[in-house]
């Protein structure tokens, strides 16, 4: 196990300062007084790990990491629990993506066990900056970036640096009343990933690639793009950074599925699609990976087979779509609104990650 050296900030954020923050949490701006910080290099491996003060990273000018863009990342949440005790949601498949990321873009493998020692280690000593609010949570952000200060293409760089640092959050797509009902832009001239590519590896040159898409989604009235695959920009594969689920209705009276696009190594494992698909099956519901392309999806709209669709991940945790435009058409999912369905699942996992539902799968890891 990788040792790190404690060294808490001479400088946090007043009390009284932190509770404005917390009472009214946003999504990414404003975070946490510390960090983690932990080096590889082809000579030592990991080293010198520490918790720290929140502080810039300096860099020189020719760092790997802004001419080859090797950065990879995971998103994950601390949540206040009935009783006041705070958990992780299985950081552990977090760790394994990470490393699966790490594979891809010839970054080094973190020992599982650092990597969730990291982030408690960091959860722990911001536990008061850990919101109570319904729907509120530490958003934690690992990553790791290469460092070697050279130009060289033909290699990946010989030295990273790992860190971790958290935000307070809300519900990235909420309102008073709950998850709102998204309209959704079908993106037929850009591509998210091809096969072969980066699509399951979560890298920053993703998300990158994807904003021009997204904008265009926001130019068409939409609030997010729907992204077709690489080779036919027939076949749905996901929604902006999160997985696509679809409830399907049994034609023969039976309980509905859910059915998400399958894994072909172009989508992204998410960590809350996984869990759906496993809540699903202990609701009753059938549960089915396969592919869907857009003309299949408008038609089991237009017949009542597809009534409800939602994306799902660590930052919105599910969020329902209600609208589909494309360029030459646009339907209505059921009603347009969030469906029996998809609020069932939703209250479900967010019952089980606040503990107001027995964690029975064991999926929450206490840690204060």
């Amino acid at each position: 196990m990788i040792d790190f050296d404690v060294r808490p900030s001479s400088n946090p954020v007043s009390e009284v300062d932190r509770r404005a923050i917390l009472a009214a949490p946003v999504f990414g701006k404003v975070f946490t007084d510390h960090m983690i910080t932990l080096r590889w290099d082809a000579e030592q491996g990991w080293h010198d790990g520490r918790l720290e003060a929140f502080h810039d990273i300096a860099l020189p000018p020719s760092a790997s990491v802004f001419h080859y863009g090797q950065e990879i990342f995971e998103g994950m949440k601390a949540y206040r629990q009935r009783g006041g005790s705070i958990a992780l949601f299985r950081p552990e498949r977090n760790a394994a993506r990470f490393n699966a990321s790490a594979r891809r873009l010839a970054m080094p493998e973190l020992p599982v066990e650092t990597f969730v020692r990291a982030v408690e280690l960091l959860v722990q000593q911001e536990r008061h900056w850990v919101p109570g609010g319904d729907g509120t949570s530490l958003y934690l952000r690992p990553f790791m970036i290469a460092t070697e200060p050279t130009l060289g293409f033909t290699l990946p760089s010989r030295s990273y640096l790992f860190g971790v640092i958290a935000c307070p959050a809300s519900a990235y797509f909420s309102t008073r009343t709950g998850p709102p009902a998204l309209t959704v832009w079908l993106s037929e001239e850009y591509a998210r990933a091809a096969p072969g590519g980066t699509g399951a590896a979560k890298a920053g040159g993703n998300y990158a690639a994807a904003f021009l898409a997204q904008r265009e989604a926001v130019e068409q009235g939409c609030d997010q793009v729907v992204w077709l695959d690489a080779v036919e920009h027939s076949w749905v594969e996901e929604m902006g950074g999160m997985n696509l689920c679809f409830v399907q209705q049994s034609t023969d009276g039976g309980s509905p599925t859910l059915m998400t696009p399958e894994l072909t190594g172009t989508l992204l494992p998410g960590v809350t699609r996984d869990s759906l698909l496993q809540l699903a099956g202990r609701l009753g519901l059938g549960r089915s990976e396969g592919r869907i392309n857009v003309e299949q999806w408008r038609k089991q709209c237009e017949a009542g087979v597809i009534t409800e669709v939602f994306a799902c991940g660590t930052a919105a945790v599910i969020a329902p779509v209600g609208h589909v435009r494309g360029a030459n058409d646009e339907w209505t999912i059921g009603d347009g609104r969030p469906g029996p369905v998809t609020l069932r699942l939703r209250d479900e996992l967010l019952g089980i990650q606040y503990g107001r539902i027995p964690d029975d799968l064991g999926w929450t890891r206490i840690v204060c």
